[in-house]
């Protein structure tokens, strides 16, 4: 028995790197950044890296803040208000996103008077500025993640009258496919730094502002969702705060969706934009860039609005 044993063992390590992941790249405005391999040699980056691409399990985890045991990053980027992001979310092994059915989230939190290089995100106050959920009009109740599986990068619109400072952006996939059960949910927080510019002056009240841990229970509708396969698909409940006012108030960004609908107004994530991958603080360029047409895996089932939306960023439905 010792032999067959010994034999199983690679071909279970595989599974395991590759069912979960990290945020491979970040794109602000025309610049790229690459975020660091998980529990790899750090490089100069913008994004926090985190020791391992497993999911944070548990909403009263304190790595639901930035990811497991996430590190600072070593810089910080200049952003305007209204700039558009995406972020890449791949597998461990740089494998397209493993999983299709939960929303996407994006905080942000002032680092005050630091440059956030040195800011603790655990006395982070986040206000929120966009999530998506399912697709809408997708009858087969598909939901924006599984965008990702397709190698497509979630996209988010900076709120265009923001107060300039520097401050953390969190973006957040949380993976619902085991939150039939209390616990079962999986989250994936990662946190980017940026400095923004310009002369906005929008900010959160303070009603709007969450610490996290401390915004989630993992009784949540939004976290506990035993209903989560049904079909037709349910009504979904997003979890935390609603977006912050002064998002909707003062953007005209589409990726702004409201706090309990199960179909958000939302732009579909985009497909990755192009540029080369950055690790040092930079200056950002005004220049327009052309989406990149690379082509795009399809999952293995692609309604025709998911083959559509993916068509119309940039990608392949072949």
């Amino acid at each position: 028995m010792r032999p067959s044993t010994v034999l199983l063992l690679p071909f279970l390590a595989i599974p395991y790197v590759s069912a979960h992941g990290f945020v491979h790249k970040v794109w602000i405005g025309t610049e790229t950044f690459l975020g660091n391999t998980p529990n790899a040699e750090p490089t100069s980056s913008i994004v926090r890296q985190i020791n391992n691409v497993d999911p944070v399990k548990g909403a009263t985890n304190p790595d639901v803040n930035c990811g497991n045991n996430a590190q600072l990053a070593s810089n910080i980027t200049d952003a305007n208000p209204g700039d558009s992001m995406a972020f890449l979310w791949t597998g461990g092994d740089l494998s397209t996103w493993p999983h299709n059915i939960g929303p996407m989230l994006t905080y942000m939190a002032s680092c005050g008077s630091t440059d956030c290089t040195t800011f603790d995100s655990s006395t982070a106050k986040w206000f929120k500025i966009a999530q998506v959920g399912r697709i809408p009009n997708d009858t087969d109740g598909n939901w924006f993640q599984n965008l990702e599986t397709a190698g497509t990068a979630a996209n988010v619109t900076l709120p265009s009258n923001i107060k300039p400072g520097a401050y953390l952006i969190r973006h957040e996939i949380i993976a619902l496919h085991l939150a039939t059960v209390k616990g079962g949910a999986e989250f994936y927080p990662s946190c980017s730094q940026i400095r923004v510019g310009g002369s906005g002056t929008g900010a959160p009240t303070a009603a709007e502002l969450v610490s996290l841990p401390g915004a989630y229970s993992d009784t949540d509708p939004g976290i506990l969702v035993p209903d989560v396969f049904d079909t037709p698909p349910p009504p979904y409940t997003f979890p935390g705060p609603p977006i912050a006012a002064f998002v909707g108030a003062s953007s005209s960004s589409p990726s702004s969706g409201s706090g309990s609908s199960s179909t958000p107004t939302s732009s579909a994530p985009s497909s990755s934009p192009t540029g080369t991958p950055k690790g040092k603080s930079c200056k950002l360029k005004r220049a327009p860039t052309t989406p990149s047409k690379r082509a795009i895996a399809r999952p293995a089932h692609m309604s025709r609005i998911m083959r559509d939306l993916a068509l119309s960023f940039g990608g392949s439905a072949h």
